[in-house]
């Protein structure tokens, strides 16, 4: 992974974020040391803030939540997720090289 706070793995997304919990809005904010800044509503108690950025994830990217994968972070702020085939890009993302 790179100071990008993302790096393709062939048609896969796969975004390093940093989560704030409990704040009064969702927003993706910008890259800051190598990750996403990202605020959520949803309180960090019983996995709810997992669920709800993997479900916000999906909507901001245009795919299923099903196509959102927790691959590190469980229980920290830091994460990494994978995001299988993307529709469109969260903002700072560019599109992967076609070879």
């Amino acid at each position: 992974m790179d100071s990008h706070g993302y790096v393709w793995d062939g048609a896969d997304l796969i975004l390093r974020v940093r989560v704030q919990p409990r704040s009064s809005r969702d927003h993706w904010s910008g890259l800051q040391d190598g990750r996403f800044g990202v605020r959520i509503t949803a309180p960090p108690v019983d996995g709810q803030a997992n669920a709800h950025l993997r479900e916000w994830l999906a909507g901001l990217c245009g795919v299923a939540k099903s196509r959102v994968t927790l691959l590190s972070g469980e229980t920290g702020r830091e994460k990494r997720f994978r995001v299988a085939a993307p529709k469109r890009l969260p903002p700072g993302v560019e599109a992967a090289a076609k070879v």
